[in-house]
């Protein structure tokens, strides 16, 4: 019978939660403060801490990192009032399972709870499991040894666990689905529905359909009732590719199936349940859309509980050589050619080459040699690139002046975001205030912009 902590300073509170846990058949202890929570876990393991986040003495973040310290393995679900959504997410950095705003309905809460035990302990059962598919199948296209790519990949095994929403954001071609993909296989409901969708693919008047299914006469040509994506995906991974590109009032239904996991299809009134986790993608500054009032800030902070930057290819060029090899064996293979090898030359030019396009443009470039070379080398010539000039450093070929701005306004953040956390001592919070961005976009571009290397290294 699972062990769990509840942790709240209101009595009336603690109370209810202590007895509808007691009538779920688990065994509940229940601590008034944070400090007598964490005389309890020093003492005693708990296979759940479900915890405040608000507490007078010890806050909950105090709570789950001490949690995390002692035993990894123990879940943490935080509970938090209207208004503090953003360290809600914070904690779901620092290794929450999930969290729940307040008030909430105990029926709700107690599915919650049953799906983080249930996890605990799948995640104990698979362990050798997960190890043997993290170094095969789940990433098997996922090549690279290069440090960032390394460490995208221990952040994709580590979250894969837990059934938090995940943001992928890289430029496109950097390999987001692979990633997504990953997420599901190495997933407890990695032998449920997988379903890819491309937000940017569909037209707005139609995704909503593509996504929610619609009743028989809903509109025109409706000859029958049709099943959206997210029935399909029932128990199982979506993956929302673009999701920048999303109609803004299409947002406010998606925000309700994250929220109350249900949805209505068009022209229905009955409420359909759906159990789908869910992985968003994208190559778009968020906070700008936020910002532009073209992307919803709730559905940001629901979407972006665990974000992953990917790195582009310019970024990770010790990994081009593998991948080019990966792409030569595989059209090889593919065409029925014997296998090519590179020439030292054509080998420097992919080395040398900036990839717009990233690892997709590779691939593509690859398959193009492999059709032009007749022998067993492949040359620069086979390549059909060329280097960029030096003031063609940042910017790809052919950029127009959107792109040009977009750089510059790039550059001018980072030196801004810089200069503010010398003055602040590294205090990320007050600069987020002088800035006038929230902690999370804050914390967001200084990942993009690799602002702590910089500093690190005098900038």
């Amino acid at each position: 019978m699972p062990n769990i902590l509840v942790v709240d300073d209101k009595d009336s509170m603690r109370n209810m939660l202590t007895e509808t846990l007691h009538e779920e058949g688990y065994r509940v202890d229940s601590a008034s403060s944070g400090k007598k929570a964490l005389d309890l876990i020093h003492n005693k393991s708990y296979d759940l801490v479900l915890t405040d986040l608000k507490m007078p003495d010890i806050d909950g973040l105090k709570v789950l990192a001490d949690i995390k310290d002692i035993d990894d393995d123990t879940s943490v679900i935080l509970m938090t009032a209207f208004g503090t959504i953003e360290d809600a997410v914070e904690a779901m950095r620092l290794g929450a399972y999930d969290f729940i705003t307040k008030p909430f309905d105990t029926e709700h809460l107690c599915v919650l709870v049953g799906r983080a035990l249930e996890n605990r302990r799948l995640v104990a059962e698979n362990s050798l499991l997960r190890q043997e598919l993290f170094g095969s199948s789940n990433f098997g296209q996922i090549i690279g040894k290069n440090e960032k790519m390394i460490e995208v990949s221990k952040l994709i095994h580590k979250v894969a666990s837990s059934d938090a929403s995940v943001l992928l954001q890289g430029e496109s071609g950097t390999g987001k689905e692979l990633f997504a993909r990953a997420i599901h296989t190495l997933s407890f409901r990695k032998d449920k529905p997988y379903i890819a969708l491309n937000c940017a693919a569909i037209p707005g008047e139609l995704l909503e359909n593509e996504l929610f299914g619609s009743e028989k006469g809903a509109f025109t040509g409706a000859i029958a009732r049709k099943m959206g994506k997210f029935e399909i995906a029932h128990t199982g991974t979506i993956f929302l590719d673009e999701i920048g590109d999303m109609d803004i009032s299409l947002q406010a239904k998606l925000l309700r199936v994250l929220q109350q996991k249900n949805f209505e299809r068009l022209g229905g009134t009955k409420t359909v349940d759906v159990d789908v986790r869910v992985v968003a993608a994208t190559n778009m500054d968020l906070p700008e859309l936020i910002r532009q009032k073209k992307f919803r800030e709730d559905l940001y902070y629901r979407l972006s509980v665990f974000p992953v930057v990917i790195p582009p290819l310019r970024e990770r060029a010790d990994d081009v050589t593998e991948l080019s090899e990966f792409f030569i064996d595989k059209f090889c293979r593919e065409m029925k050619k014997p296998i090519k090898s590179l020439t030292n030359d054509a080998s420097s030019l992919l080395m040398k080459y900036h990839w717009p396009g990233n690892v997709r443009e590779l691939e593509n470039t690859m398959e193009r040699a492999i059709i032009l070379a007749e022998g067993k080398k492949i040359t620069p010539d086979h390549l059909a690139i060329r280097l960029r000039r030096d003031d063609e450093v940042q910017l790809r070929e052919g950029a127009g002046l959107k792109e040009i701005g977009g750089y510059a306004q790039k550059r001018a953040e980072k030196a801004a975001i810089i200069r503010v956390l010398k003055d602040v001592r590294n205090n990320k919070r007050k600069a987020s205030k002088i800035l006038k961005i929230d902690y999370t976009t804050l914390f967001d571009k200084i990942k993009k912009y690799e602002i702590d290397k910089a500093m690190s290294e005098g900038a």
